[in-house]
């Protein structure tokens, strides 16, 4: 089959073009925007890409097209296709026909977390021996890629609650059809897409609708929103997890915080194993036992899981440690929401309660841009001891006024330079610096890297 995609650089999309050239598809594909290292990966699977979204990518051979959600009515390559009659296909949709038939499909949804849960659980999985295909909207470090095939009938698939596609407007995970659900928390989000949590929690609640009575949904156990979700309807056995609640079906705790920590893991309230790793914070240890429930149930032994989880290397751009620079520590991280902000710092602060925390934020996301979080944004900050903000076209909300109760510990800039330079004239040895954004941040991870390693760059002594 010839298969062209639009949008075909976005996380997502590009593992819809992995699968289908893996598949044995003729691919190719078009974006407003063809940059590495998504364009250098495609390039090497043999797919061909164009830039832009002009009617001349089409050709004649086409047997259908996949359309990113990133288009929209008037774009140009949207109205050649429909102007042609060419068969045209939503990615969820391509890949439920495609791909997901006939497979134990392990779907992770939730506001925060998927990614790192849907990793988490694939690494199991194949530790087990099991070889599952997935798709994941960032790239595990321990398969360094973001999708396979695979070569059984698992398969795990980060299950996200964005619309689906210009023509269809249902979540991406209604598609899906898991038999082993994940749902790692609910909040409101997306406010270019859904109104308010409510219309989120519909889409949800029509997710919870296809798992199958003989299934499992493995649920935050101290998440009021999923409490609510559930109690809409549910058909389906449900296993919760919450970190430090021996009420939960599954629930752990940190023995040892340090550089390698370890933590141990209850069902039930009793203690059934422990495992040491380098991730950081509580929240993921619920990633942990949300993982650990939907591995179970696949069939993988609870020995076995813990074992996989002490070598899990974590996620790209997920609280990711780029280095230390001249005592600087750089992490990078894709967190777009209070919640996840907070999270991230607290996070960090376990661990480096004696060194300064510079948070670094670049308000990316659509739901940033308009200022639905700029109030929570403030008490996101608490554990920070110095706050950046890159401000970019678009936003409409100023950081200055939103933010002012921070008083000197906030510093905005609206050039990326300027935000540089600022980081470097007081950054200090033992300073641990995360860098937040859910885009590229104008390239400040690599240039604040560069610039540390530079032998003219100096760094204050603590």
């Amino acid at each position: 089959m010839r298969v062209h995609i639009l949008g075909i650089c976005g996380t997502f999309m590009g593992g819809i073009a992995a699968l289908a050239k893996a598949a044995g598809h003729q691919v190719s594909g078009s974006d407003e925007n063809v940059y590495p290292p998504m364009s250098t990966q495609l390039r090497k699977l043999g797919i061909r890409l164009y830039e832009g979204y002009d009617e001349h990518q089409f050709d004649a051979d086409l047997d259908c097209v996949i359309v990113g959600n990133v288009l929209s009515r008037g774009n140009t390559a949207v109205e050649t296709l429909l102007n042609l009659g060419l068969p045209y296909y939503s990615g969820p949709e391509w890949l439920a026909n495609n791909v997901l038939t006939d497979r134990w499909v392990l779907a992770v949804a939730g506001t925060h977390g998927k990614t790192t849960t849907a990793s988490m659980l694939t690494w199991i999985l194949d530790y087990a021996g099991l070889s599952p295909g997935f798709l994941i909207g960032g790239v595990p470090i321990n398969f360094k890629l973001s999708a396979s095939l695979g070569r059984s009938k698992y398969f795990v698939v980060e299950a996200d609650e964005y619309d689906t596609a210009f023509f269809d407007k249902r979540a991406k995970f209604v598609h899906y059809r898991p038999r082993t659900l994940v749902i790692t928390n609910i909040e409101y989000d997306h406010a270019d897409i859904y109104s308010d949590l409510d219309a989120i929690l519909w889409q949800f609640h029509q997710l919870v609708r296809t798992i199958p009575s003989h299934g499992l949904i493995a649920a935050n156990g101290r998440d009021q929103n999923i409490d609510d979700l559930l109690a809409r309807g549910v058909w389906t056995p449900v296993e919760t997890f919450t970190a430090d609640d021996e009420a939960a079906t599954w629930s752990a705790s940190y023995d040892l915080i340090g550089a390698k920590s370890r933590f141990s893991v209850s069902r039930h309230g009793e203690k059934v194993g422990q495992a040491d790793w380098a991730l950081l914070g509580r929240h993921n240890l619920e990633n942990a036992l949300a993982a650990l429930s939907a591995a179970v149930h696949a069939g993988v032994g609870i020995a076995v899981a813990l074992e996989a989880l002490s070598r899990f290397k974590g996620v790209k751009r997920r609280l990711e440690k780029r280095g230390v620079f001249k005592g600087v520590t750089l992490y990078d991280d894709f967190a777009h929401h209070p919640t996840a902000i907070r999270t991230t710092l607290a996070a960090v602060r376990t661990q480096k309660v004696d060194q300064r925390i510079i948070a670094v934020i670049e308000p990316k996301s659509n739901t940033m841009r308009m200022g639905v979080h700029r109030d929570a944004l403030r008490e996101a900050f608490g554990k920070a001891d110095r706050v950046f903000v890159l401000a970019t076209e678009g936003l409409n909300w100023s950081p200055e006024s939103a933010l002012k109760t921070l008083g000197g510990k906030l510093t905005v800039a609206w050039d990326v330079n300027e935000l540089l330079a600022g980081l470097l004239s007081e950054l200090q040895s033992g300073d641990q610096v995360i860098l937040m954004s859910n885009g590229n941040f104008q390239g400040l991870p690599r240039l604040l890297q560069q610039a540390l390693k530079s032998d003219e760059q100096t760094v204050k002594s603590a």
